[in-house]
C-alpha cells in the first residue's frame, strides 16, 4: 500500500528532478560518521537541520554576543539572531541557484554553534590561551561531532559528511566542497556586513555620514538594498557554475565596507570598550578551572580527570553565553558579602 504521506525517497526523487546538476543530492550524500537507521519521512540533510535546532549549543546563541557585548537594547543582534540572517539569506541564493536547500540551511544554523561567549574577543583570549590555540568554526565541528547528543550509541549529533564540511570550512582559507556550503560562507560576510552596520548606526557609533559612500553608491544606501544588491550579484555571478561567489566589482566593494567595520566598529570604537574586560574574565575563568577542575559540571569534570583537562575546560568556556559567564565569574571571583546578626 502507497503512502499517504510524503516520505524521504519521494523528497530525494523530487531533489533529482528539480535541483541543478550541480546540487548536492540527499541520495547522494557520503553518509554518517556512525550507521544509523535512516528517517522515512526526512532526507539526510533534513534530519540534520532538525537535530541542529533541538540542540541546547543551538538555544545558547541566543545570550552570546555578536559585536555588542550583553547588550541593553531589544533590537541588537545576537548570535542566535546573525544565524537565522544567515540562514535566510542562505536559503534565498540555494533556492534561486536550485541548489539543495535542506543543506544549505542546515550549515547555516550550525556554523556557529562552537562560538564563544563576548564573540570575536572571547575567540582571541581562548586562541592565547590554548596550547592548540581555538577556533570558533573547529569548536562548531566539535560541538556537533561530539559535544552535543544525548545516544548512548555514538557521540555527538552524527551529522552527515556535507553539513560538517560547511560547518567547518565557513571561515578561514579553505573552501567547502558543496557549493551548498559555499553559499553560507558567503551569506555570512553579507548577513554581519549589514546587520553590524545597522546595529552600528542604532548605538550611535556609526553615522549614516561616516559610511563610505563609494561603497553605498554601488550597494545601496539601507540595510536591504545593500543586501538586495548582495544576494542578486551571487546568483547572477554564480548561475551555471561549479563555484559560489560575487562578481570582481561587488566584491571589491564589499571588501571595502568590510575594511571600513573593522577600522570603526570592530577594532576601535565605543562598542568595543567592554571587550578588555571581557577577555581578563575569560582569561581568569580559564585559570580558575584548569587549577579547580572538580568546580565544573560533571560532564567535563569527569572528561578533564580521564582525559583533556585544557579541552574540558575550553569545551566549558566556549559553551557559556555572555550573562552565564559573567555570573560564574562574580560568583568564584569575588568576594560574597557576609552579614553577622547579633541576635
Amino acid at each position: 500500500m502507497k503512502n499517504k504521506f510524503c516520505g524521504s525517497q519521494e523528497l530525494e526523487a523530487r531533489e533529482e528532478e528539480f535541483l541543478s546538476s550541480v546540487a548536492s543530492l540527499s541520495k547522494n550524500s557520503k553518509g554518517r560518521q556512525y550507521q544509523e537507521q535512516s528517517c522515512d519521512i526526512r532526507t539526510i540533510f533534513q534530519h540534520d537541520r532538525d537535530r541542529i535546532i533541538h540542540s541546547k549549543a543551538f538555544r545558547r546563541l541566543k545570550h552570546k554576543t555578536q559585536v555588542f557585548i550583553a547588550p541593553a537594547g531589544d533590537h541588537y543582534r545576537t548570535r542566535l539572531t546573525h544565524t537565522l540572517e544567515v540562514s535566510q539569506i542562505s536559503r534565498t541564493i540555494a533556492r534561486a541557484l536550485k541548489l539543495n536547500e535542506d543543506l544549505t540551511e542546515a550549515i547555516a544554523l550550525g556554523h556557529d554553534l562552537g562560538h564563544t561567549p563576548f564573540g570575536h574577543a572571547g575567540e582571541e583570549v581562548l586562541n592565547d590561551l590554548a596550547a592548540r590555540g581555538f577556533k570558533h568554526n573547529e569548536q562548531s565541528l566539535r560541538v556537533v561531532d561530539f559535544l552535543e547528543g544525548s545516544s548512548s550509541e555514538r557521540p555527538g549529533l552524527n551529522l552527515s559528511f556535507e553539513v560538517r564540511d560547511g560547518i567547518r570550512n565557513h571561515t578561514g582559507k579553505k573552501k567547502p566542497q558543496t557549493l551548498e556550503g559555499q553559499i553560507v560562507k558567503l551569506a555570512d560576510r553579507v548577513a554581519y556586513i549589514n546587520h553590524d552596520i545597522d546595529d552600528s548606526l542604532r548605538a550611535g557609533i556609526l553615522t549614516q555620514e561616516d559610511l563610505p559612500q563609494s561603497c553605498l553608491e554601488h550597494l545601496g544606501y539601507t540595510s536591504s538594498q545593500r543586501i538586495d544588491t548582495m544576494v542578486r550579484d551571487i546568483i547572477n555571478f554564480s548561475s551555471g557554475k561549479k563555484e559560489i561567489a560575487m562578481s570582481s566589482k561587488t566584491s571589491q566593494v564589499t571588501n571595502r565596507l568590510r575594511d571600513f567595520l573593522f577600522a570603526n566598529v570592530y577594532l576601535d570604537s565605543l562598542a568595543k570598550k567592554e571587550e578588555e574586560k571581557a577577555q581578563r574574565l575569560i582569561a581568569k575563568l580559564f585559570s580558575y578551572y584548569i587549577e579547580n577542575p572538580a568546580e565544573m559540571p560533571l560532564e567535563f569534570k569527569e572528561r578533564a580527570v580521564s582525559e583533556d583537562r585544557e579541552q574540558a575546560v575550553i569545551d566549558y568556556i566556549a559553551g557559556m553565553t555572555d550573562r552565564y559567564a559573567i555570573s560564574q565569574g562574580q560568583k568564584l571571583l569575588l568576594p560574597t558579602p557576609w552579614f553577622y546578626h547579633d541576635i
